[in-house]
């Protein structure tokens, strides 16, 4: 047996020993006597226990649930369990990635000037540390959890995802993945259970990055019913009983995310990384727009890169409704759309090798949303 056999066989014993233990405890609660009464009579609590034993491993299905438990899901839950299990088995095993290869990746990237500067200062200070570690001498406690503040589209999940694989490299963490929530993934509508939600999404987030987005809402939001307190205060206990195997990024817009970060000196303590990620110019967003054409076969034609800057230029203006790379991504998708409509009107021609790699002025400003003559290339 394998070892990720070995952790997924663990992992189903341990759920399958708590469920048993919790409905032991269950009967014992409501009838605290061995032998238990139903319609046909006593029934003896081993023989109860047996078919609850049996419900569990999936061999009687509960008329009662008007056959909401199944068989079928009793299985996926399984098997979803199984595959969970082993990608995090996987997660673990792969060997941590050259530092240098991880840095060229970076400074490969369009735009993010100041952000690519706050991450080599980062990793410069963490190297630095090891060295002087293995050489024997003091190190400072760093707190390496980040907050990344800017507007949609501008690389946050992107640096998070290339953060959490940075501190695999330097040591810092055993797995290098990133989880990704917002609110609604920590936050329940009942008492004690925020806590619970909140502890579950940070054990899947042990050994990597938790990113959580737009994490002003969990202290925003007020009222009597509200809870997000509850998910911050939980996630705080997480950040200092883990620190040696969780970092957690916070990301969303720039004013709200200071104060998030005031809202509680639990967080000013704990998070003093700060980078913030401008919106793309316009130059960048057509660097953007480039490269997913190469990446993805097709080629922009001269007459529609004029056409294509001052749609950038005006979308950009509304920035936040834009999405900055975001939103080209979506231009670039609508104008592959239109090519392939455009294209597809052409009956009975042959459509040459060229004609499927070219997006044309056409497709540019259908992609915009204009007719003809709306935006002057």
């Amino acid at each position: 047996m394998n070892r990720k056999e070995e952790i997924i066989r663990l992992q189903m014993d341990v759920i399958s020993q708590m469920t048993k233990s919790n409905l032991r405890r269950l009967s014992d609660d409501l009838w605290g006597v061995p032998a238990l009464e139903t319609e046909m009579g006593l029934l003896p609590e081993a023989e109860f226990l047996k078919d609850i034993n049996d419900l569990i491993d999936g061999s009687i299905i509960d008329a009662t649930t008007d056959g909401a438990t199944t068989e079928s899901s009793q299985s996926e839950a399984i098997a979803e369990s199984k595959i969970q299990a082993e990608a995090e088995a996987e997660e673990a095993e792969k060997p941590a990635e050259d530092i240098e290869i991880l840095k060229k990746e970076l400074h490969e990237y369009i735009g993010l000037a100041s952000v690519k500067k706050e991450v080599d200062s980062l990793i410069n200070l963490v190297t630095i540390q090891n060295l002087r570690r293995q050489n024997d001498l003091p190190v400072e406690d760093l707190s390496l959890h980040m907050v990344f503040s800017g507007n949609p589209g501008t690389g946050k999940t992107m640096i998070g995802r290339l953060m959490a694989r940075v501190y695999k490299s330097l040591g810092i963490l055993s797995k290098g993945h990133l989880v990704e929530v917002d609110r609604g993934g920590l936050v329940a509508g009942y008492v004690g259970q925020t806590a619970i939600k909140t502890g579950e999404v940070i054990q899947k987030a042990m050994g990597g990055v938790l990113f959580i987005d737009e994490a002003y809402a969990l202290t925003t939001r007020g009222g009597g019913n509200d809870y997000g307190q509850e998910a911050v205060d939980t996630l705080l206990k997480a950040m200092e009983d883990h620190r040696e195997d969780l970092i957690v990024i916070v990301a969303g817009y720039t004013e709200l995310m200071e104060e998030f970060i005031h809202s509680n000196p639990g967080l000013e303590s704990r998070f003093n990384r700060f980078l913030l990620f401008e919106d793309y110019t316009v130059q960048e967003m057509m660097d953007i727009f480039a490269m997913r054409c190469e990446k993805s076969g097709y080629v922009l034609a001269e007459d529609a890169k004029g056409l294509l800057q001052s749609l950038l230029a005006l979308f950009s203006l509304d920035v936040k409704g834009f999405g900055n790379a975001r939103g080209v991504r979506n231009l670039f998708e609508r104008a592959v759309s239109a090519q392939a409509n455009r294209l597809a009107k052409q009956e009975g021609e042959e459509i040459t090798r060229e004609e499927l790699m070219c997006l044309t002025c056409d497709d540019v400003r259908a992609a915009g949303g204009g007719e003809e003559g709306d935006v002057k290339s």
